[in-house]
């Protein structure tokens, strides 16, 4: 009785993680991010955007990323010159920061699991 009772609750959890897997398979994440409110980075296909591009802030002057995991596994974001990192963002979750620095210069943004790949510039400018 008890078998039969801990095989139903294991079937039971490999029936929903199947379908929320499948649901996040066929679903189109649909993040809608206006370019007044600041950049928005798709990572999908191991890159950022398609092209991991390059990302241009004023000195002094905030600038706010939003990041969306459209992959099918897990990606990060990490800028090290300004201590930014996320976390792992798995597949369909999305990570909102905000980016500043004080000083000119070309900074690397990066994922940490696919870092000669999906890797991009932040241009500090005044």
């Amino acid at each position: 009785m008890n078998n039969n009772i801990i095989a139903i609750i294991a079937i039971s959890f490999i029936v929903v993680g199947s379908l929320w897997g499948i649901g996040n398979i066929i679903s189109q994440n649909n993040v809608q991010l206006s370019k007044s409110e600041g950049v928005l980075l798709l990572m999908k296909d191991n890159k950022f955007n398609v092209t991991n591009p390059d990302i241009n802030v004023k000195v002094n002057q905030p600038l706010k990323i939003s990041i969306a995991n459209q992959d099918f596994r897990k990606h990060d974001f990490i800028v090290d010159e300004l201590n930014a990192n996320t976390g792992f963002i798995s597949s369909g979750q999305d990570f909102t920061t905000v980016i500043a620095s004080d000083k000119e210069g070309v900074l690397r943004y990066y994922c940490s699991i696919h870092p000669g790949i999906m890797e991009g510039k932040i241009i500090v400018k005044n």
